[in-house]
């Protein structure tokens, strides 16, 4: 018996099915993600990257732990309209294995994570009086040699923050890294904008809990002249972008393209990038250069808190737990005295030498070896008036070494391409 032959439409029909199945396999690609913890220790949401250069145009990923979904941001690093990096945080038990289910788009995906980080950079706004209701939000500027832009930007820089802790970094030839100390966890400099009115205060915001003045304040790179620091005064072009706002993590470029730290120095561009993540005090920073960088002499500290105490073990890991106004003894009208504890981790391979405080900073002269044109360290800090956190020298310096151990303790993260 012969078969009817099919008609036509059943056949556009096919067509269509058989052409929708193979666009629907070109938009998804399946990778599995194993996370390996060799540790008696348990890490809380521990930072795993995934480099997308292989997988095309991204723009979407949805990500699941079993039968959970868990919540992962996109980032677009060098500004070139791809995404280059898959970011999510794991928990992550003593001794486990773990493994994630990924899934890559080539299409945006709905899903929506609560933010857990957040970023501004505003010009000010001389129509608004108010410090906290300033509305001329940007991402990126840069300006030539000569301009200094810091009465230019409400908080004089890009501003980020955590449920845990806020920095700001001063767009001027300082560039100095400063703090935002919090009573309780939460995000809240989109209502502050570092500055918090007296209502605000009142409800428990926080503020403003460290003067930098002209130090180092906290883990800021400047050149050494051989007895001092050298700020990045002679630039041809200064820039600061917010590369990432979030949801779990923020980073903040900041660039300083020609610099000459010294008038015989050759130039070189510096591009700084600072990346908090949620969960977490501490601020990683990677410094990278145009070129090999073993011929400039840096240095990088922080600032000597007033009456301060002391740690280091003299590897790397300086900190110190003081009390002083948080900005000049004439403006402190409205202020009171705040206690933090401050924070460094340095790569011991850079450190030429630990340097004996002085009455602005506690101070590393650096260089980067032979061929180097990178280097990653980190900063950390505490306020007294936190709920959540420390509220002593012990227990700062406690927290210390505990912070330098868990920055060594690298989990295993394996990418396979396929589910598992």
């Amino acid at each position: 018996m012969k078969s009817s032959p099919l008609h036509p439409f059943c056949i556009f029909l096919l067509l269509l099915l058989a052409m929708s199945l193979s666009l629907s396999a070109a938009d998804e690609q399946k990778l599995t993600v194993f996370v390996e913890n060799p540790y008696n220790e348990t890490f809380k949401d521990y930072p795993v990257t995934v480099n997308l250069s292989k997988y095309g145009d991204v723009k979407g990923a949805v990500i699941r732990r079993e039968l959970n979904i868990i919540p992962c941001q996109l980032d677009d690093i060098d500004g070139d309209g791809l995404n280059d990096e898959l970011f999510f945080l794991a928990d992550i038990g003593q001794k486990e294995k773990c493994s994630f289910n990924i899934t890559l788009y080539d299409s945006p995906q709905k899903a929506t994570y609560p933010p857990r980080v957040y970023a501004e950079m505003l010009l000010t706004n001389k129509k608004i009086k108010e410090e906290n209701k300033q509305d001329l939000y940007i991402s990126h500027l840069t300006v030539e040699r000569g301009v200094n832009p810091y009465w230019m930007l409400h908080h004089h820089g890009a501003a980020f923050e955590n449920e845990l802790v806020a920095y700001r970094i001063y767009f001027d030839h300082r560039q100095t890294v400063d703090i935002y100390g919090k009573y309780r966890q939460g995000l809240e400099l989109k209502q502050t904008q570092f500055y918090p009115d007296s209502a605000q205060k009142a409800a428990g915001y926080g503020d403003d809990v460290l003067w930098v003045g002209q130090t180092l304040g906290l883990g800021t790179i400047r050149g050494w002249s051989g007895s001092q620091p050298v700020m990045l005064t002679d630039v041809e072009h200064r820039s600061q972008r917010i590369v990432s706002g979030g949801t779990l993590r923020t980073i903040i470029e900041v660039r300083d393209d020609n610099w000459k730290p010294t008038p015989v120095s050759k130039p070189v561009d510096m591009l700084i990038r600072y990346t908090l993540v949620a969960g977490h005090r501490d601020c990683r920073v990677d410094v990278s250069f145009s070129r090999p960088a073993h011929d400039l002499s840096l240095c990088t500290g922080f600032i000597n808190v007033k009456n301060s105490q002391e740690y280091t073990d003299h590897k790397g890991l300086r900190g110190c737990w003081g009390t002083d106004w948080p900005v000049s003894e004439k403006d402190s009208v409205g202020h009171k005295r705040e206690t933090v504890g401050l924070g460094i981790c340095l790569p011991k391979e850079v450190i030429n030498k630990e340097l004996a405080p002085t009455d602005d900073n506690y101070a590393f002269t650096l260089s980067l070896p032979e061929g180097t044109d990178h280097f990653t360290y980190f900063i950390t800090f505490g306020s007294d008036n936190e709920s959540f956190g420390y509220h002593n020298s012990k227990e700062w310096f406690s927290y210390l070494r505990d912070w330098k151990r868990n920055l060594e303790q690298l989990l295993k993260v394996s990418v396979f391409e396929g589910t598992w």
